[in-house]
């Protein structure tokens, strides 16, 4: 199966799952759900491995993709157990600073490879159920919606009201000094999930690695991995 998974369609095993959960997630839309990763097996994890970049940069570990897919059946089996089990350990993400065009710098995180492969197999889990709270006027970062759409659809709504208003917000540093406790509060409205939500704990409690050294901020989530917070949990900018 997995050396299939790479090149071909996505699993529609994995595809009925997203819409089982999706469905659950509308009927009960005040319902926490407790059993999410029931659904996450060995073909789950084959076509988050399918979903995860290879190109990308490696974590603090150097391992790339490619040496993942060296013994990829094992990998994934090992990276299963160790997320159900409770035993798998989130390394640090690695820190690079990014050129925001304004004289400073954005700080991006990048994970290991393993990290981003069961990044991804999470992502899959909340993605369809969050899709369901989002408002259809909701665009930043939601799966088949693009910026473009988001301007077509404002362009629309002007020209039906014959002008107004715009007004961009941005909160500085958001991402850098949110609270962890009140994200998990927030998460913990919809997902109970013991593995779920053990996962992302670690996430956020994993540390940075700058300029050689491991840092744990108590405040903030780092930024660039597959579950940065834009791909988590809907707030009322539509991007967490």
């Amino acid at each position: 199966m997995m050396g299939d998974t790479e090149d071909t369609m996505e699993s529609r095993d994995v595809l009925t799952k997203q819409q089982r959960i999706a469905q659950n997630a509308r009927r009960d839309p005040e319902v926490s759900f407790s059993s999410l990763a029931y659904h996450i097996d060995m073909e789950w994890m084959g076509e988050a491995y399918r979903r995860t970049r290879k190109d990308a940069a490696p974590g603090v570990d150097e391992q790339t993709a490619e040496q993942f897919a060296e013994a990829l059946e094992n990998n994934l089996a090992s990276l299963l157990e160790r997320a159900k089990a409770g035993s798998y350990r989130a390394p640090p993400v690695r820190r690079v600073h990014i050129p925001k065009g304004n004289g400073e710098t954005r700080p991006i995180g990048i994970p290991t490879f393993e990290d981003k492969v069961l990044q991804r197999v999470v992502t899959m889990v909340l993605e369809p159920l969050y899709e369901q709270d989002f408002l259809d006027c909701s665009w930043g970062f939601r799966p088949g919606r693009s910026a473009h759409q988001a301007l077509e659809a404002l362009w629309h709504q002007l020209t039906a009201m014959g002008g107004g208003w715009i007004i961009d917000l941005d909160i500085r540093k958001f991402f850098d000094t949110v609270s962890r406790s009140h994200l998990r509060e927030f998460l913990k409205k919809r997902v109970c999930d013991g593995v779920l939500t053990r996962l992302i704990g670690k996430w956020l409690n994993a540390g940075v690695l700058e300029e050689g050294q491991v840092h744990y901020p108590e405040r903030g989530t780092p930024q660039g991995g597959v579950i940065a917070p834009p791909t988590i949990l809907p707030t009322p900018s539509s991007v967490w």
